[in-house]
């Protein structure tokens, strides 16, 4: 798993890195001081993790995770216990507060580890081909794994550890984070649209400046997500005003 430091304190950067050295499995490709070094990272990198500070210089953490369209798996690092709240509405894996104890750096990782996808060769991510109608992906399902078309999927709601998935014909709830299904789903079929939704664009049926209505289910809009839907929806031809 590779791993990137963003941190303007020397010691705590010395620190995580001293921690990341002792796990078999983390590799740590860069340690950053701003988010201007940190963007360049992520461009450059495959990135599956970042250790976050939030109070840096000109740019926040919090303020660099907001825009990244499709970040990486987050634990913040801080010395402030005030953003909790505001941390996990993005999804965070853990919130860890400065000192961190190798046991504490220990148990958000396993979290980490825990919510990683199976990985059954009946599970690879998903057969995407060049006709959307065919393309389908597997879904733990209990002690099974259930095929679903795309073109069926209407919404996905997170459950914290687990997603729910509602289909035109079903519901299947399956061990996955919401996050994991928003790097691999097509972007131009699929939209993040609250911390804890994920539409599918064709399924859009009216909408309001707060909510979307899909058939039967009305699903809101996240403040966060609110400039990001307003563009997706214009890049579809849909009129969508966002004050």
């Amino acid at each position: 798993m590779n791993c990137l430091i963003i941190d303007d304190e020397p010691l705590a950067t010395d620190l995580l890195r001293s921690y990341v050295q002792r796990v078999e499995g983390l590799q740590l490709i860069r340690c950053c001081a701003n988010a201007v070094e940190a963007m360049a990272a992520l461009r450059a990198n495959q990135i599956d993790l970042i250790f976050l500070d939030i109070q840096m210089p000109k740019i926040t953490g919090i303020d660099l995770l907001k825009s990244l369209a499709k970040p990486p798996k987050v634990i913040f690092t801080t010395a402030f216990r005030d953003y909790a709240v505001e941390a996990f509405d993005l999804d965070v894996i853990d919130y860890l507060v400065k000192p961190i104890p190798f046991e504490r750096f220990l148990r958000a990782l396993s979290k980490v580890y825990s919510i990683q996808p199976p990985q059954d060769p009946a599970a690879n991510d998903y057969n995407l081909l060049h006709d959307f109608d065919a393309s389908y992906i597997f879904l733990r399902a209990e002690r099974e794994m259930v095929k679903v078309y795309l073109k069926d999927i209407v919404y996905i709601e997170s459950l914290r550890d687990y997603v729910r998935v509602k289909t035109i014909d079903k519901e299947i709830i399956s061990y996955n984070r919401i996050g994991y299904l928003e790097q691999k789903l097509p972007e131009n079929k699929f939209l993040r649209v609250h911390r804890s939704y994920m539409v599918a664009l064709d399924r859009i049926l009216s909408f309001t400046p707060t909510a979307l209505r899909l058939r039967d289910q009305t699903i809101p809009i996240g403040r966060n997500y609110k400039n990001e839907t307003c563009r997706a929806l214009n890049r579809n031809n849909i009129l969508f005003e966002s004050t």
